[in-house]
């Protein structure tokens, strides 16, 4: 269980998180197919294992996991428009009228409601890691609104969570920008060889470089003549790499084999033995790696009134 993408969110709040009562409340909002007229449902699944039996809530050590399952009706556009013009031209032949946008409509949902039964199903799952005495909740998703419909829903079964992005006193553009052209990142992270280049005007270039000698003359003069760093391929420590883009969202994370042999070797011969291995051991590393990465990027902001 080793996270991809990571998504940062600060508890405003001191939450007491129990494991048996956050498992009672998941319980309540479970991930189930859609129906024939649904077109997208959104529950909790066990993270590890299968079955009534497997817990919706996996705790090791201080660190608590859950999932979610989104489950999708797919019904492409040009399928539904072709049909709706079809059934406009046949209504507009037959009756010598005109079809106008109220009718159309009309005509589009009951296109929809006819089609839904016989659509695809598409299901996505997305994990996230709750870490009470660090008040934080870590999303394995790169997009924010991925995580949000996670989050939505874990408040809806909780009943409160007060929580934000983390966010960080000196925006990651400057920060990137400076470690570029200077050479030099913070100390434990090494600058590798991929980032993304803007323009500061609004509609100005982009360059997007990979496999490149981020020290070369070439990177320099983009910088030279004004672009910024809006994302940049990262190395801390011995364990992991990122990419770090200027949101302070971190994709592609991969840990290194150092981890990944050391969580094989505790998680023993049994398949949930090595989840579980590498659940820990990738949260124990987060608690190192985030705090030293938001003090890298100027500390974190804690907004007036928190």
């Amino acid at each position: 269980m080793w996270f991809r993408n990571l998504l940062v969110y600060r508890l405003t709040q001191d939450l007491p998180f129990d494991a048996q009562a956050l498992e009672t409340a998941l319980a309540a909002k479970p991930a189930r197919p859609c129906a024939s007229q649904e077109l997208t449902t959104y529950g909790f699944i066990a993270p590890f294992g299968k079955g009534e039996d497997a817990p919706l809530v996996h705790v090791s050590q201080d660190f608590m996991l859950i999932a979610a399952r989104k489950e999708d009706r797919i019904l492409p556009g040009s399928v539904v428009r072709d049909a709706v013009k079809e059934k406009v031209d046949e209504i507009e032949a037959e009756q010598m009228r005109k079809v106008y946008k109220k009718e159309r409509d009309q005509i589009k949902d009951e296109i929809i409601q006819a089609f839904l039964p016989r659509a695809f199903i598409r299901r996505s799952s997305t994990f996230a890691a709750i870490a009470p005495k660090q008040g934080l909740i870590l999303v394995n998703a790169a997009s924010p609104k991925k995580a949000e419909d996670l989050l939505s829903t874990l408040r809806e079964a909780i009943g409160s969570l007060p929580v934000r992005p983390l966010s960080v006193k000196v925006a990651p553009t400057a920060t990137m920008t400076d470690w570029v052209k200077t050479q030099t990142a913070a100390p434990g992270f090494h600058v590798l060889d991929e980032c993304e280049l803007r323009d500061t005007q609004e509609d100005g270039g982009i360059v997007r470089c990979k496999r490149q000698d981020l020290t070369s003359e070439e990177i320099q003069l983009h910088l030279s003549a004004g672009k910024f760093v809006t994302q940049l391929s990262l190395a801390w420590e011995d364990k992991l790499s990122f990419v770090l883009d200027d949101k302070t969202i971190i994709k592609r994370l991969r840990f290194e084999d150092l981890l990944t042999d050391q969580a094989e070797q505790d998680g023993g011969d049994e398949a949930l033995g090595q989840l579980d291995a590498s659940f820990t051991l990738m949260m124990l590393t987060f608690t190192e790696f985030l705090p030293q990465l938001f003090e890298a990027l100027g500390g974190e902001e804690i907004p007036q009134g928190i």
